[in-house]
């Protein structure tokens, strides 16, 4: 798999929270449900949700799309400080990677032993810890592909710049198994879903099967959070059903912009994983989870078959496109082909006889 680093800072920690709870048994993300108020109690303190007023009755499978604060801190509690703070450190926090860089740092961690349920549950949603991005990719990448935490590094391999023949090369390490195959599956297709139909539209592909998380994380400063001023990421992988590469991106305090994950960081993190594609060789597919699409969403259409028609056919077959044509009779050859999604409004050029 490969992995694309293209920032730092920790914003997308949730993934962590579903990968045990669904290893744990502790929730069904299609069948069971959580009321979201907006804000929630632990310990005299008042945790909030992003979306003031909250999202109300949702699944839990919503409480991913969403990226609900406050349902992701009821799946912390169920799991227990101790379970949460295991699977963190099995998916590698706390501790570097081991990578061929130097001042890697190991991050910053609550200490299970002096620790309540409040900390326990700002862990769960992200807020208080302190992680490198290559310990949030690595993490992830255990996450999703089939629950093996490998050891990173930087160059597979030095060649001989004349023969090409191999000088040195990087032996693949596993770490250790942190969540099962079956766990991971589940994992994929929540984060899928979280690109079609949550808060990580802005990162999908139709086609390529996206997945992903969004992360907004509040910047503090001297123990006091500041106002205004956010770190906004995205992490994202495609297949989602084949992971071939994952990318993590970070803005710190974007401006001009709503400061969210998904405003800000899906739109780049998009760009990079469709440059990608042909470096990859990745195929369409036409499976995987259809998007929703909102307000101001760019909408998306299959590219009809019409080879053989005549012009004046063929146009009215591919009406929500621009066409550009050549030659006279009817269409011999399209381009895109017929059966691909490709985004309203852009061209299909023809062939005629």
């Amino acid at each position: 798999m490969l992995i694309l680093l293209c920032a730092k800072m920790v914003g997308t920690f949730k993934i962590i929270t579903l990968a045990a709870s669904l290893e744990e048994h502790t929730v069904d993300l299609e069948k069971e449900t959580f009321q979201d108020t907006g804000a929630i109690t632990v310990e005299g303190a008042t945790l909030h949700c992003w979306k003031h007023g909250g999202h109300g009755l949702e699944t839990y499978l919503e409480v991913v799309e969403n990226s609900c604060n406050t349902g992701f801190v009821n799946l912390g509690l169920r799991l227990g400080k101790e379970t949460l703070f295991q699977y963190i450190k099995n998916f590698g926090f706390g501790k570097k990677t081991g990578i061929e860089l130097s001042g890697e740092s190991s991050g910053i961690l609550f200490d299970v032993e002096k620790i309540g349920d409040l900390e326990l549950a700002t862990t769960a949603f992200g807020q208080g810890v302190s992680v490198t991005a290559i310990q949030q990719v690595t993490a992830v990448s255990a996450a999703i592909n089939g629950g093996i935490l490998y050891q990173p590094y930087i160059v597979q391999s030095i060649n001989d710049p004349e023969t090409n023949q191999v000088i040195q090369s990087h032996e693949t390490k596993i770490v250790r198994k942190v969540i099962s195959e079956a766990t991971s599956e589940k994992v994929r297709y929540a984060l899928e879903s979280v690109v079609a139909k949550g808060t990580g539209h802005n990162a999908y592909i139709a086609g390529y099967r996206v997945g992903g998380k969004t992360g907004t994380a509040q910047k503090a400063v001297n123990g006091s959070y500041l106002t205004g001023n956010y770190i906004t990421s995205f992490i994202g992988f495609m297949p989602a059903n084949d992971p071939k590469i994952v990318i993590y991106i970070a803005v710190d305090n974007a401006k001009g912009v709503t400061q969210y994950g998904g405003t800000v960081a899906a739109p780049v993190a998009k760009n990079f994983l469709e440059s990608a594609i042909p470096i990859l060789h990745l195929t369409y597919q036409k499976e995987g989870i259809e998007k929703e699409f909102v307000y101001l969403d760019q909408t998306y259409s299959e590219v009809a078959d019409v080879t053989g028609m005549e012009l004046e056919e063929a146009m009215k077959n591919l009406k929500n496109f621009k066409v550009e044509y050549e030659g006279s009779g009817k269409v011999q050859y399209q381009s895109p082909s017929a059966g691909i999604q490709i985004a309203d409004g852009q061209t299909v050029r023809l062939y005629l006889g």
